[in-house]
């Protein structure tokens, strides 16, 4: 795997950048768009992997990255679990149901195997700018 510098190029970011861009706008019409409480959560939910993705990215220490990319896995999971109810109440049709559940269950699988991945790397206690690396230890003293 290559040194992804920005959050941005990480693929599990993108996968959740295009289920929440397809979550607002199936949730903008019809029962759907008037079913507030779910569509909210709905949107939090998604929302709320990829921000976990890049806030636990930010971080710059691989442990509390990856505590931030299984709080993003569970909100993949709560969205899931909310599609089945948008589906069940009939906001969605089956195209959409099995078209948010793939890219949810897609975005949720990449997230698991970069945190195994992430898991078999040697822990770094330094946190990196660029070319500028700075010893944590020494921080704290």
């Amino acid at each position: 795997m290559g040194t992804i510098r920005r959050f941005e190029e990480i693929e599990a970011w993108q996968t959740a950048r295009e289920l929440t861009k397809l979550i607002y706008q199936l949730s903008n019409d019809g029962t759907f768009g008037r079913d507030f409480g779910l569509r909210d959560q709905m949107r939090r939910a998604a929302v709320s992997i990829m921000s976990n993705i890049a806030e636990g990215f930010e971080s710059r220490t691989q442990p509390l990255f990856i505590e931030y990319l299984g709080r993003a896995k569970g909100s993949a999971g709560e969205l899931r679990a909310q599609t089945y109810v948008a589906f069940d109440v009939d906001h969605i049709d089956q195209a959409q149901f099995e078209q948010l559940i793939g890219q949810a269950a897609k975005c949720s699988s990449q997230i698991s195997r970069f945190m195994a991945y992430l898991d078999s790397q040697p822990s770094s206690r330094h946190i990196r700018e660029d070319q500028v690396a700075y010893d944590v230890d020494m921080l704290e003293g």
